[in-house]
């Protein structure tokens, strides 16, 4: 690992603090006073993809907490576990009651969403508001992006993840997630690989793929329950998103009647669109 990218996961693992929920140990990152936002995060990526949201919702007012999902970033990695939406979205519950959290606005992104969702519909009286950030509800018939699909493969999809790394690995980062290169340089890019990578060469990740809930029965509990919510809301959505584009997003503004905010950006939109999505976060959680 070259010395930049271990000095950006050592100031991130620094500025966080390690935490158990369930007997799973996992990593969490905080900062700010105020109401309490939970930013969930989805694959390939962790709580440091928040790392330039968090002190922005400070500066608005709020407590940033980001966490890592088990298997991923710093979390532990184990094999036995349920590494499902249902699995780790009862996960996610216990990490907000392990973290001593009540009520929060709720931040969702990629299949952090559904996992978030997971919890939130069955505690709909613990979220202060939602904020959306290409995610997916729709999911009967959700197809996965190439570069998740080639993951699943019991033989190709360890040799595939084994490749997944730097330099076709930045490229992959900054072709499908990344428009602003200047805002996010090689090192840190190198650093969401190896937090991947971690304890065990991405094998929780290859787990984590193959347990997505691809059903009728689960779209109409993401869609249902959503409609039954009365959270006030908002969705951030990226223009040049190739793995959750505007069905993605329609199917969002359907659902809770609220207009996207479309903004030049790929997938990432913590690392192209940092302030825009502070603002979104801000703007609604002043409406709850």
């Amino acid at each position: 690992m070259k010395p930049q990218v271990a000095e950006a996961i050592e100031e991130h693992r620094a500025a966080g603090r390690e935490f158990e929920a369930r007997g799973v140990r996992s990593f969490v990152r905080e900062q700010g006073d105020g109401p309490p936002v939970v930013l969930m995060h989805g694959i390939p990526v962790s709580s440091f993809l928040y790392r330039k949201v968090l002190p922005l919702l400070a500066e608005r007012g709020l407590r940033g907490i980001a966490f890592d999902l088990p298997g991923l970033g710093l979390a532990e990695k184990r094999e036995a576990f349920d590494y499902s939406w249902s699995g780790l979205g009862s996960w996610t519950g216990a990490a907000i009651d392990a973290l001593g959290i009540d009520r929060c606005h709720l931040v969702l992104h990629d299949i952090g969403g559904p996992i978030g969702l997971e919890w939130a519909l069955r505690s709909p009286d613990r979220v202060s508001s939602l904020t959306v950030l290409d995610t997916l509800i729709d999911v009967a018939h959700f197809r996965r992006v190439w570069t998740m699909d080639l993951a699943r493969p019991p033989v190709l999809g360890p040799l595939w993840v084994s490749t997944i790394r730097p330099p076709v690995a930045r490229w992959l980062f900054y072709l499908q997630g990344i428009g602003d290169r200047s805002a996010t340089p090689a090192h840190e890019v190198d650093a969401h690989i190896a937090l991947l990578h971690r304890d065990g060469g991405g094998t929780t990740f290859r787990r984590i793929v193959r347990g997505f809930e691809l059903g009728e029965e689960k779209e109409r509990f993401y869609m249902d329950g959503l409609e039954d919510t009365a959270w006030p809301a908002t969705i951030l959505w990226a223009d040049r998103d190739p793995a959750l584009g505007d069905d993605r997003r329609r199917a969002f503004e359907r659902v809770l009647g609220v207009r996207a905010k479309v903004v030049r950006a790929k997938h990432f939109l913590q690392e192209d669109r940092a302030g825009d999505v502070a603002d979104a976060v801000a703007d609604v959680a002043r409406r709850s």
